[in-house]
């Protein structure tokens, strides 16, 4: 099962997202990701947070369309995204798809990408798409095959103070058996040198971003 879970944070070319979207999806707005929602025509299957982004009618509208709610105390001791992620782990979802995490706030866009890096969200595999940047976690024993065209940039960016045996294929500048140290930027803008590209590490966690030229979306 894939959990889609929408964020309250900027999303790019909202529109080109539906097509991405599959009918067997569970849905969840973390809090103020409901707008996302509405402006797609969506209803979500779970709203959850403390609900200080979404007016009173509009919880009531979604209450009304079958929408369950979960509702946390202000004063909590996590985001509402990270709520979303723990309902999504806790209802057995294999994939889970980000959206709107990035933009607005500087502190949660960045508390948003590290949240990935959570050993909680093992069992699933996580995604994170904004507009023409599609991101995957990559973890030991799960390496990422990743379709894309010749020149595609594609950022390899430590989650964990050290990933060890990260080695390549199709890409411009290959790396095997290479560590690579958190805050490095030693696998920044990479390029695609073929249709498939493949990324495997050893141990720790590592955020493979791929970001498609815009010859593709003409």
């Amino acid at each position: 099962m894939r959990a889609v879970i929408f964020a309250n944070g900027n999303l790019t070319r909202p529109a080109n997202l539906l097509t991405e979207l599959r009918s067997e999806d569970l849905i969840i707005a973390a809090d103020g990701g409901a707008h996302h929602c509405q402006a797609l025509g969506l209803t979500p299957d779970v709203l959850i947070g403390d609900l200080d982004s979404i007016t009173k009618e509009v919880r009531e509208n979604l209450s009304r369309l079958g929408t369950q709610l979960i509702l946390y105390p202000r004063d909590k001791d996590e985001t509402d995204l990270e709520l979303a992620l723990r309902f999504a782990v806790d209802h057995n979802a294999e994939e889970i798809l980000l959206l709107g995490i990035l933009g607005g706030r500087l502190d949660q866009t960045l508390a948003n990408l590290l949240l990935l890096s959570r050993p909680e969200w093992q069992p699933a595999r996580l995604m994170v798409a904004d507009g023409p940047d599609f991101a995957l976690l990559i973890r030991p024993g799960s390496p990422l095959t990743l379709r894309a065209q010749t020149g595609d940039i594609v950022s390899l960016i430590p989650l964990t103070r050290t990933v060890t045996g990260v080695s390549t294929e199709g890409l411009r500048w290959s790396l095997q058996d290479a560590t690579l140290e958190f805050g490095s930027t030693l696998g920044i803008s990479n390029e695609t040198t073929q249709e498939i590209a493949r990324v495997e590490i050893k141990t720790g966690q590592l955020l493979a971003v791929h970001r498609e030229q815009e010859r593709r979306k003409k």
